[in-house]
């Protein structure tokens, strides 16, 4: 780790906006880079960076329901990308690479949550599929823009990272499925691939973080069938949120966009951020009931993460740091 996880004392908090974090910084000329970003906290990030000068791109899935997210909000183009096919990710970066512009930031926001057993590619298990994979591909198709813009790299992961360390012996859940422990794999990637990317990436400027943005109730949970969200203590019987943690979407969406332009982490990288903070370690057993603050060891394990370089790389069939 390059940056300890001890807090900084930002000066911003778990209810602090995206648009409060920016408040006097000036994006204009940069290009950022969004996915997910027509939805949830990824729709207010994008809205915040493009308010603050940014010409933010939001590659989606399901274009025309971009479109009309996104509508009214200026300096933002739409293109296409499916994350869960590496050819879709290919194409994507080729078109963006071909603009000849830089990135100076990226943020991996875009991802599923709980979903039932499915399998994308050649038989990969969705949310590593999805949350990981897509992402370290995009990522490094699109690595020499990123490092023209020596910028940053956000990696939105969770505190369901604690819920399960990598599986090695049964990444792809070939062995029996669990959403939950699935999704818990999914987020502990997240973290370990900002942690070996800050590693490699460092030395041409650019520095990478992964972060938890808070619980928020946005189509993320759309897997998660209401019954359970009532057990879990989310909302009540008629659908209405319970939980005073919760935060809003623009809430949401203020630590990785502190993250990706906070002046504050200048010299730093390779570190976990929750509530528009460095996050500290927190030592607990996994539990996908427990909700309290912090990132745990398996996250950060340094061998850990570039064992899963190595392993996305032979998956993906890229990487941009190959000698």
């Amino acid at each position: 780790m390059t940056t300890p996880q001890r807090k900084i004392g930002s000066g911003f908090g778990t209810r602090s906006t995206a648009a409060e974090v920016l408040q006097g910084i000036d994006l204009k000329g940069k290009v950022a880079i969004v996915t997910g970003g027509y939805s949830g906290i990824g729709l207010e990030t994008t809205r915040a960076l493009a308010n603050a000068g940014a010409r933010v791109v939001v590659p989606a899935r399901r274009r025309a329901t971009a479109e009309e997210a996104l509508k009214g909000i200026a300096n933002v183009e739409i293109d296409e990308l499916d994350l869960g096919h590496l050819e879709s990710v290919r194409q994507f970066a080729e078109r963006f690479l071909a603009s000849d512009r830089r990135v100076d930031i990226l943020i991996n926001s875009a991802g599923i949550m709980a979903c039932p057993e499915t399998r994308v590619g050649p038989g990969w298990e969705a949310q590593f599929a999805t949350n990981h994979l897509g992402h370290f591909a995009l990522t490094n198709r699109l690595w020499p823009a990123i490092a023209r813009g020596r910028g940053r790299v956000i990696s939105v992961s969770s505190r369901g990272h604690r819920v399960s360390p990598m599986r090695w012996d049964d990444v792809q859940f070939e062995r029996g499925y669990d959403k939950w422990q699935a999704y818990g794999q999914a987020k502990t990637a997240n973290v370990l691939f900002a942690v070996q990317l800050d590693v490699l990436a460092k030395n041409a400027g650019v520095r990478a973080f992964s972060l938890h943005p808070g619980g928020i109730l946005t189509p993320l949970v759309r897997h998660i069938p209401k019954e359970e969200m009532i057990a879990n203590g989310w909302v009540d019987e008629h659908g209405k949120p319970t939980n005073t943690s919760f935060k809003t979407p623009e809430q949401g969406a203020a630590t990785q966009v502190w993250a990706a332009t906070s002046p504050r982490l200048e010299g730093m990288g390779g570190a976990y951020c929750e509530d528009c903070d460095i996050a500290e370690s927190a030592e607990l057993p996994h539990d996908a009931s427990t909700f309290t603050s912090g990132v745990h060891a398996h996250a950060l394990d340094p061998n850990d993460a570039v064992r899963l370089w190595k392993l996305s790389a032979e998956l993906t069939r890229v990487d941009a740091f190959a000698r």
